[in-house]
């Protein structure tokens, strides 16, 4: 290694020690409190009691309730979000970016904004229920439900299934698609064969990308669930919320073992899908 190689490697190491330090503050200092508090009581003896609090029937409930509703969220945005990835990937247009910029425009409001927004369009008097009673016809009864939920889960984590897989989709080689096409494969085959295996790396990056924060929010079904509808992460925060740190973190704990869980098996048929067969 020359000397000027070297001097590039130290000042590469130089530039990632800011970013080593806010790593160790931000996101392994607090993974070890919440290991700590949810392996012990308040005395610091070891225990398993906290991570057992999730077999309590409330929380077990709002587990299962809020698995259900994140895999229906995720499944949504994969529908809605692929087929606008291969029109913005088919279109001749330059505006690809802008059209890009449209749809990622809504994350830059505050996330909170946003879902206080569903809020007052899906409330008993709120915009729909207005516009529908103007044109006479009948209410929808949305707020305080899973389906508002939902909705307000596709709506906030629609953008990133959509970009990854529009990412992956400008990569592929049109000559691929155009030499399956050659041997006689139509346009079902060609994407069903081409296409969509290819794509698989953004599908379960968008997958990924959607599933944990639908399954750990607490915001949205606070506000579109009203006190009705209790989710694990609702939980959680409440534990918190009246300082009770070591039910808290470990329910959190469970938590981190399911979304390890999924991210490991997507990483599993992520790497299995590395050829395709024409």
């Amino acid at each position: 290694m020359t000397k000027l190689q070297k001097n590039k490697s130290n000042n590469i190491h130089i530039l990632s020690f800011p970013y080593i330090i806010w790593m160790a503050i931000f996101i392994i200092l607090p993974l070890i409190l919440i290991v700590y508090y949810g392996l012990t009581y308040k005395t610091g003896n070891i225990t398993f009691e906290n991570i057992f609090f999730i077999f309590d029937p409330i929380n077990f409930k709002a587990l299962k309730l809020s698995l259900w509703l994140s895999f229906i969220s995720t499944m949504i945005c994969l529908l809605l979000a692929y087929p606008v990835a291969l029109i913005l990937r088919n279109t001749k247009m330059k505006s690809n970016s802008f059209i890009v910029l449209i749809l990622i425009l809504p994350m830059w409001m505050n996330f909170l904004l946003r879902t206080i927004a569903w809020q007052n369009l899906l409330e008993r008097s709120g915009v729909i229920n207005t516009l529908l009673k103007t044109i006479h016809l009948p209410s929808l009864n949305i707020i305080n439900t899973p389906i508002a939920i939902v909705l307000g889960m596709v709506y906030n984590f629609l953008p990133f299934m959509i970009l990854p897989i529009y990412n992956i989709l400008i990569k592929i080689d049109k000559d691929i698609i155009n030499a399956a096409k050659d041997l006689g494969a139509n346009n079902m085959q060609t994407f069903i064969r081409i296409i969509f295996p290819l794509s698989l790396p953004g599908v379960i990056s968008g997958i990924t990308m959607v599933f944990v924060p639908s399954l750990t929010t607490f915001v949205i079904s606070s506000i579109l669930g009203g006190s009705k509808i209790l989710l694990i992460g609702n939980i959680i925060e409440q534990q918190f919320r009246i300082g009770n740190w070591h039910a808290g973190s470990g329910l959190s704990l469970v938590l981190m073992i399911f979304i390890l869980m999924s991210m490991a098996i997507l990483s599993k048929y992520d790497s299995g899908s590395g050829g395709t067969k024409i």
